[in-house]
């Protein structure tokens, strides 16, 4: 390698992906930031479906290739030529945010293209619609239904504030549900969304005027911008109508006095609890309204009916996700990086297996699991020594800020409470096998991870899965590494000839040509 002063300048995302990688560390980042001669269309295949549009242009729908062939995604794409620099400068903070966050009511970032010319972000593909066509649909939601909408929103919300983001454009087209039927909402679109100093209010006038709270139009705000957004989104739901209307001019004049229009046929059938919630956020002044901490503490969330904490960490189930947490602080360093490295690629149905366990440990509800959270499940209920709860929470603890995260716990589930298939260990090896040589070798490792994961260095990785002592690591020995029992060496190696055999001939069934496939 030469000098630095050989190489090529970083380009704007590549400076976005270190700041990212500090904070939320190499896995969650080097897997999913992708460089040429990484091709976004080796991976991907846009199709005509058009899943939403915005400022930028059209989200598609793509299809997967390889390990992700029967599932969709929505693609954002973004020209890079001739960019205003104040198109980049959001372009950039939207990347370097939607790559940080990690939560179970936030759509998720599955992969970023960078070459010479476009941007391609590729999210989870939302299916089952927006929260304002359910609502179209309803014309008004229920108490109970609207209670917890407003408490998965305010997660959502709840989670980036502690972050130190800012959404800046809550509304009800933001907020889509995961599948067809489910009542599970996710929050999209970080275009003007901001990295947030507390001590320095914004200016950007943004978001949608219908929505905007008072201050954001004086052009003088804080994060508390959200809650004054989500407070007409609560409005909405209870009563079906908008609580600003009419004439631009109106509108602002109307939402800078915090004058909404009450209609009584439509508010009599709301309760006087479910009134002042709406109330408590509507409030001119920033300061007198709600946080998102306050709200979910407001007796018409606290007390809503058929809330989220019946998944209780208790019972058969309790002890299959303790002992999913115990198997993962007793593995080794480099099937931890595996599992990890597939928590970010696992589907939406496999993260509905158990993410209700991870908001359930979460008593905080800032988005993550701090050591005395996971201490008052293990040790409270289970009765777990706490010299290995502490091992358990630093093995999960991957960027170590601290904290859990929720790509953490998942990948503590993995091969327990979410089943280890082909296609999760086929993407794992991808995405470890950057290069496409149909192997992962210690360069591969060094790029993913460092020089050092958890101590160790690659090497030393490499040969926990090297059966055949080649130095690099094939697939057949990768699925058997993580599908495979701790048996003789020369079981092991008898094994790899047999999983060898088996990957050849699904290559000349089905007419696979992928290299990472077929070793060479």
């Amino acid at each position: 390698m030469g000098s630095s002063s050989s190489r090529a300048p970083k380009t704007a995302m590549e400076e976005v992906a270190e700041r990212v990688e500090k904070r939320v560390g190499k896995i969650p980042l080097s897997g999913r930031f992708h460089r040429a001669p990484e091709n976004f269309e080796d991976t991907y295949v846009v199709t005509k479906t058009v899943l939403g549009t915005g400022c930028n242009g059209n989200v598609m729908m793509a299809n997967g290739r390889g390990a992700h062939s029967d599932r969709k995604f929505a693609v954002k794409a973004f020209e890079l030529m001739n960019v205003a620099p104040s198109e980049k400068s959001e372009l950039e903070s939207e990347v370097e945010i939607f790559l940080t966050i990690d939560h179970p009511h936030i759509a998720r970032l599955i992969d970023v293209y960078e070459d010479d010319r476009h941007l391609h972000l590729i999210m989870e593909c939302l299916e089952g619609g927006e929260l304002f066509d359910r609502l179209t649909e309803k014309k008004k939601f229920n108490e109970q239904d609207a209670a917890e909408a407003a408490y998965q929103m305010l997660l959502a919300v709840n989670y980036l504030h502690t972050l130190g983001f800012v959404h800046r454009d809550l509304k009800l087209e933001n907020f889509l549900y995961d599948v067809k039927g489910s009542n599970h909402l996710k929050l999209i679109d970080f275009g003007f969304s901001k990295i947030w100093d507390p001590n320095i209010k914004m200016h950007m006038s943004c978001g949608t005027l219908s929505y905007v709270a008072p201050e954001v139009l004086e052009k003088s705000y804080t994060s508390q911008c959200d809650l004054w957004s989500l407070g007409v989104i609560v409005f909405i739901l209870l009563v079906g109508y908008m609580p600003f209307s009419g004439k631009k001019d109106d509108q602002r004049a109307a939402i800078m006095q915090g004058r909404f229009t009450m209609k009584p046929d439509r508010w009599k059938h709301v309760s006087a609890i479910g009134r002042g919630f709406m109330e408590s956020l509507l409030k001119v002044s920033p300061a007198e309204r709600l946080n998102a901490q306050q709200a979910m503490d407001h007796p018409w969330i606290a007390q809503r009916h058929g809330n989220r904490d019946s998944a209780s960490i208790e019972g058969e189930e309790g002890d299959v996700i303790v002992n999913s947490l115990r198997e993962f602080g007793k593995a080794s360093k480099f099937r931890r990086a595996c599992l990890s490295m597939m928590a970010w690629s696992l589907t939406n149905e496999e993260r509905a297996k158990v993410r209700e366990y991870f908001l359930e440990i979460d008593k905080s509800r800032e988005g993550t699991i701090t050591l005395q959270e996971l201490q008052q499940v293990l040790t409270d209920k289970f009765e777990i020594q706490d010299a290995e709860v502490q091992q358990i929470f630093e093995s999960m603890d991957s960027n170590k800020d601290e904290r859990i995260h929720y790509s953490d716990f998942l990948a503590a589930m993995v091969s327990t409470r979410i089943l280890l298939h082909e296609d999760m260990i086929r993407g794992a090896f991808e995405r470890f096998d950057a290069d496409n040589s149909g192997y992962i070798t210690a360069d591969n490792l060094r790029k993913m991870l460092g020089e050092q994961y958890e101590g160790a260095q690659v090497e030393q990785l490499i040969h926990e899965a090297d059966f055949k002592h080649d130095g690099r690591i094939s697939y057949a020995e990768f699925v058997h590494y993580l599908k495979g029992n701790e048996v003789s060496e020369a079981h092991q190696d008898a094994a790899t000839k047999v999983i060898d055999g088996e990957v050849q001939r699904n290559v000349s069934e089905n007419g696979v040509k992928r290299a990472s496939l077929v070793p060479r």
